[in-house]
């Protein structure tokens, strides 16, 4: 049982430090990942948050993209209601041109943020019908070797066929991409509760497409992963921390840990919490080596992807090693 390992990044803006900081670690975590052997790095597209950095998903890439050399970066995701396709296919074919080989577009249906930032992002909202799979249809189109949205021609991009991906945290997502033939991303590690009929749903419905004739599957996790389980622990009262704030409305940066999470977050906070955050993966590389394998097990996920949510850089870092050298790991021959 072997499975390919990536990262999603929220390129965090720690609480004490600056959004220059985050994107500055944010390329020391993709160059980490490309030296442990990581098969992609991922950026998601959030706004108006002020613990989230990678609103400008494709130049944040840009960026990733200079800072590396082979390791595929992308997005997970780029949140299409927000955009006009043609948009997304110019950015996209652009990092193409400049990383070829090596571009992602994982795409979201959710806003990624309040729907006052929304509506700034959008300027229309007055449509009463659902264009997401049109704009999925579209986008493709545009990036295809031959135009299919004529007269329109996105340039750059058309030629490019960016592989694109569908992310979800429902079944919508996992339907629609079985239905177009693409591979499907569950966001498990911040809403569990759909993972396994998202992917039941996935693989039988799925039909081959040019860009993919079998179901593909990967799911999020968190990973906490230090040398010694109280360290592991310690580290991951950030990420409980950051639910809290979200629970409660706080816009606020990615907390720092705390020794005693109780002095932080009342008792009744703390059922929700861990019931959103039950796939993290807190402890040793040996601790959670086992229930990663049981994660693997229950749900047959074809790639793992984690998110690392860790205030302190070299603690970060170091659990990206640590978890890249778990023996489920499945070195990668880079194309």
């Amino acid at each position: 049982m072997s499975v390919p390992f990536s990262i999603l990044d929220l390129a965090p803006v720690g609480e004490g430090h600056s959004v220059a900081d985050a994107i500055q670690n944010s390329q020391a975590l993709a160059q980490c990942a490309e030296a442990h052997g990581y098969q992609r790095v991922w950026l998601a597209e959030h706004h108006g948050m002020r613990g989230v950095s990678s609103a400008a998903t494709a130049v944040m890439l840009a960026g990733i993209g200079a800072a590396t050399s082979k390791i595929r970066i992308g997005s997970g995701g780029v949140m299409l209601p927000n955009h006009a396709p043609l948009v997304i296919a110019e950015q996209f074919g652009t990092l193409a041109e400049m990383y070829p080989g090596r571009i992602d577009l994982g795409l979201g249906r959710a806003p990624g943020t309040d729907m006052a930032t929304a509506r700034a992002l959008r300027r229309n909202m007055g449509g009463q019908v659902d264009t997401y799979p049109d704009d999925v249809e579209e986008l493709q189109g545009y990036l295809a070797d031959e135009n299919k949205v004529k007269p329109i021609i996105a340039v750059p991009g058309q030629g490019t066929n960016v592989p694109i991906w569908l992310l979800g945290s429902s079944l919508y997502s996992a339907q629609l991409a079985a239905h177009m033939g693409l591979p499907f991303s569950f966001a498990s590690h911040f809403a569990p509760d759909m993972l396994l009929e998202a992917i039941n749903v996935y693989r039988a419905n799925f039909r081959p497409s040019e860009q993919l004739d079998k179901p593909y599957v990967s799911a999020g996790v968190m990973a906490s992963v230090a040398d010694t389980q109280h360290e592991a622990e310690y580290h991951f009262t950030s990420a409980q921390r950051q639910f809290a704030h979200l629970r409660r409305n706080a816009n606020r940066p990615f907390p720092a840990p705390v020794e005693d999470l109780s002095s932080v977050i009342a008792a009744a906070e703390m059922p929700m919490i861990n019931q959103t955050l039950r796939y993290a993966m807190v402890g040793t590389p040996e601790r959670v080596q086992d229930k990663l394998s049981q994660f693997i097990e229950q749900t047959g996920v074809d790639e793992m992807i984690f998110s690392f949510p860790i205030h302190d850089q070299k603690a970060r870092l170091k659990a990206v090693e640590l978890t890249a050298g778990i023996d489920l790991m499945q070195k990668q021959d880079w194309h």
